[in-house]
């Protein structure tokens, strides 16, 4: 009887615990992914399935409160419709195009001839820290730069926070960069920073072929799919919208768009605190939504003088975005209090 009181115990213990933990985080080490449930729910992982499968560890997939999934399925898990364009394009990812000459936005296991290298690769290393919670979830995590030579020129620790309500998702992702034994050299490029790719039915609805060029000047023809279901619409803090969102300054762009009758506004904010705040915006209506602040001269044509963004050997940087994912509609004003 006191060993099945004792187990009782145990298991009201762990079901009080569970129901206390809105947001639970749970690795598997075996699986290389951490995942995040809100209420059992699913919401994101974090996957680390190493280079011979992802070139960089990614948040993959990411489900909106109604349980739509808002990132892209190919070529992880293809969805029907979906572009089958950019298969470095994964989830929710953070990397750059010319870090000491290496390419590591580009890099994956389909990489065409029409990019020539050399590839960096980003490589989980460990868990720091995991903790879930009742209004927030914590996940630390490390990894290291690799050169094309295997060898870190940067090593990376990574806070990703996740909140939830009974309408909203949130992501808070800080990394702090620390260069190695060289100096690091992040050389103004296009292809960065913070990015994820969104599923078919939140891009822009697109009437016409489309042709967008890579930092080397490479066309990538991406063509024209059935718009039924696409309602993806831009707009930024500084009240631009549409395709011209791409290669403009601001504080914050939302999206509007609608999934199996869910509406939603998703938000990816800067930090007055990051370098080249407020960011420039690679944000392309095929379904691409990046914040990059590294790239002035790429963005503004040559107007304003590159940035160049350099660490010392041993000197680290720290950089922090918020990804907020809404049910419904939200007004301009009311995301002050939601992106904060």
């Amino acid at each position: 009887m006191r060993q099945l009181f004792i187990a009782c115990l145990v298991v009201a213990s762990t079901m009080l615990s569970q129901a206390q933990n809105r947001i639970q985080i749970t690795p598997n080490e075996a699986q290389k992914r951490v995942t995040v449930t809100v209420d059992g729910k699913p919401f994101t992982a974090y996957i680390y399935p190493g280079p011979t499968v992802l070139k960089k560890p990614v948040l993959y997939p990411i489900q909106s409160a109604g349980g739509n999934l808002i990132t892209r399925g190919w070529p992880l898990d293809p969805r029907p419709g979906e572009r089958i364009d950019h298969p470095h394009h994964v989830g929710m990812w953070f990397n750059y195009g010319d870090v000491n000459g290496h390419d590591f936005w580009n890099n994956s296991n389909e990489v065409g001839p029409q990019h020539k290298g050399p590839f960096g690769t980003i490589v989980h290393t460990g868990i720091k820290s995991i903790k879930s919670g009742k209004d927030v979830g914590q996940l630390i995590v490390t990894a290291d730069w690799l050169d094309k030579d295997g060898k870190a020129m940067l090593q990376e620790t990574t806070t990703f926070e996740f909140r939830a309500g009974t309408n909203n998702r949130i992501i808070d992702r800080t990394t702090t960069l620390k260069a190695l034994d060289k100096e690091v050299a992040f050389n103004d490029n296009k292809e960065g920073f913070i990015a994820f790719r969104l599923a078919r039915q939140l891009e822009q609805p697109s009437t016409k072929p489309e042709v967008f060029t890579d930092a080397q000047g490479v066309a990538t023809k991406v063509p024209v799919l059935d718009n039924a279901g696409v309602t993806g619409h831009y707009k930024s803090s500084e009240g631009v919208e549409g395709d011209a969102v791409w290669g403009t300054r601001a504080a914050w762009v939302k999206l509007n768009g609608t999934i199996n009758g869910e509406a939603l506004t998703l938000v990816l904010s800067d930090d007055p605190k990051n370098p080249g705040y407020p960011t420039y915006w690679h944000a392309r209506g095929y379904g691409l939504f990046a914040a990059n602040p590294l790239a002035p001269s790429v963005f503004s044509n040559n107007k304003e003088k590159p940035m160049n963004f350099t660490l010392q050997p041993g000197k680290d940087v720290t950089f922090h975005y918020r990804l907020l994912i809404q049910s419904g509609n939200v007004s301009d004003a009311a995301l002050t209090t939601l992106i904060k």
